[in-house]
């Protein structure tokens, strides 16, 4: 057979971090005419959304939506509790932490980073040391992303919560999980979040477009006294809508809102903790097909303990040209997507090309896992990257492991 044959028709897969896959049904909600913005069904549909969002985010208090995508929800959450000139502690583990920062330096904001590199979560000594420095307690809040999409090391926020606690710092504890909710088990109440924001294309399996930032009471006293957030990013009237185009700072995202509503009513279907407990074995049959390539080749995980990986999406070095090369195979060959090693290029690699990420979020199944790693077999087989064997072997244990639960 020709190296240039390809098996690239038929639906393809794409395994990146984000868009996710999305479900046929939340695709064919969007397949509609345009509706009312004004009164009627969709007015009513978006009341309960709010409850239902809350309730993936583990939480009893506010949710606003927004119409951006994560770095909008960034600024959102920023403009509604820190003033230019006030500070932050950003504790970063990936290019997520540094660009969360960057995005606060944009407003004004003084940033103080700790920087825990790329394979590593927190040190909580480091962040406590630098919260029990700050003795008249100008740092604000603390830019805590629980899982960096780039690096997919996955941060323990409770162990934050309970350092700020014991110091009796002030600061408000804001956490990106836009990688991690409807994924890793996040709980905003339960781990004494004060902030948690997300996008619509990951977990939650809706098109990108939405972004929902979630907030307290702590939070909501911040904002109050807050000298001004402006009119689109101020999450109050969108918490507490006296008219319905306040939901969004003006007109509804009216086919995202549809989508939203299946995407909700199959994530509760399953429940939160099936929910998590699949993200959780599906990613363990990932690691062990990788752990299995590695003992003969060089393909690493880029977190070594497994108790720090996400179960959304899993960072993989594999030496440059190699990861350029496979993700460019499996994409023109067998209509395989891998996602790119997004901010983890090293000196001797200026483009990454030793990297790669694979996306295992949202609307996923053990099949749907089994294929993408045979499709990354089949491609270092083609390229003649070396790696040992049983991997496949490996990874359908794990699952089928869990068939028998």
């Amino acid at each position: 057979m020709s190296n240039t044959f390809s098996l690239a028709q038929g639906r393809e897969y794409l395994a990146i971090p984000g868009p996710s896959v999305m479900p046929d049904a939340v695709l064919q909600a969007m397949q509609r005419p345009a509706p009312n913005i004004y009164e009627g069904p969709l007015v009513d549909m978006v009341a309960g959304l709010i409850p239902d969002l809350k309730r993936v985010a583990r939480t009893a208090h506010n949710a606003a939506i927004y119409i951006c995508n994560g770095h909008g929800a960034w600024e959102a959450a920023l403009s509604n509790t820190v003033a230019p000139g006030e500070t932050v502690l950003v504790p970063a583990t990936g290019r997520f932490g540094m660009g969360w920062a960057d995005m606060a330096q944009g407003l004004g904001i003084e940033t103080q980073i700790l920087d825990f590199g790329r394979s590593v979560p927190w040190d909580l000594d480091r962040i406590a040391e630098a919260l029990r420095a700050d003795t008249g307690h100008k740092i604000k809040a603390v830019l805590a992303v629980h899982v960096d999409t780039s690096s997919s090391v996955r941060n323990d926020v409770p162990g934050v919560r309970r350092v700020l606690d014991d110091l009796g710092h002030p600061a408000l504890l804001m956490v990106d999980c836009i990688a991690s909710m409807g994924c890793d088990r996040f709980e905003m109440d339960a781990w004494g979040a004060d902030v948690a924001l997300t996008g619509s294309q990951k977990g939650m399996m809706v098109p990108p477009g939405l972004a929902f930032v979630f907030f307290n009471d702590r939070a909501a006293a911040v904002r109050a006294k807050m000298p001004r957030v402006s009119r689109y990013w101020d999450w109050l009237p969108r918490a507490e809508p006296e008219a319905f185009f306040q939901y969004f700072g003006g007109t509804a995202p009216t086919h995202h809102l549809y989508a939203l509503r299946v995407a909700l009513d199959m994530i509760h279907a399953e429940g939160m903790e099936h929910v998590w407990g699949r993200h959780a074995r599906l990613a363990q049959a990932v690691w062990a097909a990788c752990e299995a390539w590695g003992q003969g080749g060089p393909l690493r995980l880029n977190v070594a303990d497994p108790a720090q990986r996400s179960h959304a999406v899993t960072a993989l070095r594999i030496g440059a040209p190699h990861g350029t090369e496979l993700r460019r195979w499996v994409q023109d060959n067998i209509g395989l997507t891998l996602g790119i090693g997004l901010g983890m290029s090293e000196p001797d690699d200026p483009n990454g090309d030793g990297f790669f990420r694979l996306g295992h979020m949202g609307h996923v199944n053990g099949q749907m896992i089994l294929g993408l790693l045979g499709g990354m077999e089949a491609g270092m087989c083609a390229l003649d990257i070396p790696h040992g064997s049983g991997a496949i072997e490996a990874a359908a244990k794990v699952i089928a492991g869990h068939c028998r639960d």
